[in-house]
């Protein structure tokens, strides 16, 4: 299965890849080897915390190996979509019932994060603009109920 990712979306996840296996692996390397230096490891708290931990961040390691091996990198400054919102457009949008005014990027699932303007593909807002153009209006589920966004700008940035 393929990922879709944005070039910043896969350096995030490569740069993450690197200091898991460069800090976070040898940190945690040093925290099992100073447990096991505190004695019995059947009654030592320190010990399983830090194996725990060890098997997360091998865990994520894999989960990241996986993603970027699999991943479609789509850079949006070399589409070609002719005005059309598709994956890592960053659409302008207007809530037509409260005029407030927002703008998304669309991005892969790994790399959603509302706060910094970047929603899911997969999320039901990005689905209902995918297509779609500058001055078209959509509908969208949300948790209030049905709301209405119109399009007012689409760049591939």
């Amino acid at each position: 299965m393929k990922y879709p990712m944005t070039v910043e979306g896969a350096e995030k996840l490569r740069q993450e890849l690197h200091r898991l296996k460069t800090v976070e692996r040898q940190a945690v390397i040093a925290a099992i080897a100073e447990a096991r230096a505190h004695g019995d490891l059947s009654e030592n708290a320190e010990y399983d915390a830090a194996r725990e931990r060890q098997a997360f961040i091998e865990g994520r390691i894999q989960e990241l190996e996986a993603k970027l091996a699999n991943a479609q990198i789509i850079d949006p400054k070399t589409l070609d979509a002719d005005g059309r919102v598709v994956f890592g457009a960053t659409v302008e949008l207007e809530d037509l019932e409260s005029g407030d005014k927002a703008c998304y990027q669309i991005v892969g699932d790994e790399e959603a994060d509302v706060k910094a303007g970047k929603i899911s593909v997969s999320s039901p807002i990005a689905r209902a603009l995918i297509g779609k153009y500058a001055g078209d209006v959509v509908q969208v589920q949300t948790p209030g109920g049905m709301r209405e966004f119109e399009i007012l700008d689409v760049r591939y940035v």
